[in-house]
């Protein structure tokens, strides 16, 4: 069993779609998936997906490239929003410097709403970095000190010295297609590199289909293609991969009932 960690089942690329890919994700091995939220004030069209699919979990938050235009929800309405069964996580927030599509300081006071969020729910923060590593070290590392909350570095593409930031504050790590990509060894050393208790796959579809779908419309069945080349990186099977990493996304997503996975070891 595979856990699609991140993706946007809400986005345009998959309108009346959904329920074939769905189906084409389980068929790969992909019995859940979290469809991610990037406008807060598009929240219902998210949520009302993952309350059609009992495969699908969904996050509330506001994306770094949307911090401008929502900017000042308070936690408070975050809190409130995720009060709902299906809502297992915080985010995406975070920084990326790479695209600048909101005022880095808006991104910035965004990002400290949601982990303010995450700590008083108790859910899993899913951050977004992009070219950005220093200051998202800075403000992961003060904001801990605030007070612990969890979190996750999704569609890990930053460097080492983050990645490992992100280790020793508690975080998880998340791969996608990138990991694939001919020109990502850096990436792969990093997934080598840590521990196999804080890492999980991830699509981020529609984006970022891994090899030797690049170039394509991604969708959660290719979960199964970058797990393969995490479990080749790390020098262990497959099947351990997807045991490691589903294991770790019920720890980290805890709101998940692990019935999801007891249901299916006891039917194989």
């Amino acid at each position: 069993m595979l856990v699609d960690s991140h993706c946007h089942l809400d986005f345009p690329d998959f309108e009346g779609e959904r329920a074939d890919l769905i189906a084409r994700a389980k068929t790969a091995g992909v019995e859940l998936m979290v469809t991610i939220c990037t406008h807060i004030r598009k929240f219902d069209q998210v949520l009302a997906i993952a309350e059609e699919y009992p495969e699908v979990y969904c996050s509330v938050g506001t994306h770094p490239h949307n911090a401008g235009t929502e900017r000042g929800i308070p936690a408070d309405e975050i809190v409130q929003l995720a009060n709902h069964p299906k809502v297992v996580a915080i985010g995406e927030a975070g920084l990326d410097y790479f695209y600048d599509k909101a005022p880095r300081d808006a991104q910035a006071e965004g990002l400290r709403i949601h982990i303010e969020a995450a700590r008083r729910t108790g859910l899993p923060l899913v951050i977004h970095s992009r070219d950005a590593d220093d200051d998202m070290a800075a403000i992961l590392r003060e904001e801990m000190g605030k007070g612990a909350f969890p979190a996750l570095l999704h569609c890990f593409s930053s460097g080492r010295e983050l990645a490992l930031t992100g280790i020793e504050l508690g975080l998880y790590v998340s791969f996608s297609g990138i990991l694939t990509f001919k020109r990502s060894e850096e990436i792969r050393d990093i997934a080598r590199e840590l521990p196999a208790d804080r890492l999980l796959v991830e699509t981020d579809a529609p984006y970022l289909a891994p090899q030797p779908r690049r170039g394509k419309r991604n969708e959660p069945a290719y979960t199964a293609m970058t797990a393969a080349v995490l479990a080749e990186t790390r020098g262990v099977s497959e099947e351990e991969i997807a045991r490691q990493t589903t294991e770790n996304f019920f720890r980290l997503f805890s709101k998940v009932p692990r019935q999801n996975l007891q249901t299916k070891a006891i039917a194989s």
